[in-house]
């Protein structure tokens, strides 16, 4: 009889942990549509949601395609509860936030923010948490993908990702830990890290796991590889077509003949053929898949070259950036990787010497011209330049 509202309820007589208060009818409904009980008492005010909901949920294994050698062993699922527990399994301290929203009008879909208060940035806080409440949408399918178009907008023809995404809760911890937000959202197994810049692409968990200098060493080989990923069909095709120009001691690599099929052409076709198997492969049974990406793979090259339509360097050189896309555990960078070679390849075949200058330029500009959420510079930190973040690029120094 003494009490008057739910929140003093709660309190007092509720022994469930999660229950909150809520004032509306509105609200009432969404948190019925959601899955949580709502309870109404004769001569209280207001209404109490508790959170007694379980859903269907697979073990927290480790991701496929983001492994570790050394790592931990678990990975994100797709239950909001399960990946920030993940998180804070981890991060035992007192400034860790996870601020609850939602987002959609239709789905209303359940996003956690997660920060290490002091150590983020506040401004970015700021926008992100604007960004969030000025979404209108009816629903979200696809979260993380549709989340990230609607927080920042890229130009259709800019295939640079402006986010990167994470399934693994110790990399994601890390990352909070150095002052970044993790966006954690309900029906997704990857989590969103922001803000970030080009350099954040050639970091991957086992930095965390190796010796400095190991680390070091990986994270080197990854950015040279990510480069020759891009530049080497183009410069090739470049060098092929002027063999005046060529060293004496590169002319052993040129080749004697290129076939029946023109050598761009010959680029231009493997492209299409990678991506064709790979397609295959991921619509093919897991037990057939391996066998069909190498045989199909074998089988081709080896027809094609006897056949006479492509020669040996074009299929070693399409295995080479096939094999050094993977070197980057993020899709979107490998397929902005894949289509910068495109753009260099042709530009290349059309204006030579200075179609391969001029692409390598406006590649540079289109990467200055994006912007991300905290308004730095993609280049960060060549542009603008800092000391620090510059050596880090290279190299993984001993933790503090």
């Amino acid at each position: 009889a003494d009490i008057c509202d739910m929140a003093e309820f709660a309190k007092s007589k509720m022994p469930y942990v999660e229950a909150d208060e809520i004032k509306t009818v509105k609200d009432a409904v969404t948190a019925v549509l959601s899955g949580p009980s709502v309870l109404l008492i004769e001569g209280i005010s207001g209404a109490l949601a508790v959170d007694t909901r379980t859903y269907p949920m697979r073990s927290p294994d480790e991701p496929q395609k983001d492994k570790s050698l050394r790592g931990a062993r678990d990975g994100f699922v797709e239950t909001l509860v399960m990946n920030t527990a993940l998180i804070r399994r981890r991060i035992r301290d007192k400034r860790l936030r996870m601020e609850y929203l939602q987002i959609g009008k239709g789905t209303k879909l359940d996003i956690a923010i997660s920060y290490l208060e002091g150590a983020a940035d506040e401004r970015v806080l700021e926008t992100l948490r604007k960004r969030l409440k000025e979404i209108d949408i009816n629903g979200i399918s696809m979260t993380q993908q549709a989340l990230s178009e609607k927080l920042q907008k890229n130009a259709f023809f800019n295939p640079f990702p402006k986010f990167k995404f994470t399934e693994r809760p110790d990399y994601a911890s890390a990352c909070i830990f150095d002052g970044r937000i993790v966006l954690v959202m309900d029906n997704s197994p990857a989590v969103m890290i922001l803000p970030i810049s080009l350099s954040d692409f050639f970091r991957e968990t086992d930095d965390y796991y190796f010796l400095p200098i190991v680390a070091s060493y990986t994270r080197i080989l990854r950015m040279i590889v990510a480069v020759a990923n891009v530049i080497i069909t183009p410069l090739y095709l470049l060098l092929a077509t002027k063999t005046a120009a060529v060293p004496q001691w590169l002319s052993v690599l040129m080749p004697e003949k290129t076939g029946e099929i023109p050598l761009f052409f010959q680029f231009l076709i493997l492209e299409f053929v990678v991506d064709g198997l790979r397609l295959a492969s991921i619509n093919t049974p897991d037990a057939l898949s391996n066998s069909l990406g190498i045989i199909g793979g074998l089988l081709l090259s080896e027809f094609a070259v006897s056949a006479g339509w492509f020669i040996a360097e074009a299929i070693l050189l399409m295995a080479f950036v096939t094999i050094a896309g993977f070197s980057l555990p993020n899709y979107e960078m490998g397929y902005a990787m894949k289509f910068e070679r495109l753009f260099l390849l042709i530009l290349t075949q059309l204006l030579g010497v200075f179609g391969f200058i001029g692409g390598v330029i406006t590649l540079i500009i289109g990467m200055l011209c994006v912007k991300t959420l905290s308004g730095r510079n993609y280049l960060y930190p060549l542009i603008p330049f800092s000391k620090k973040g510059f050596l880090e690029l290279f190299i993984r120094y001993p933790m503090k």
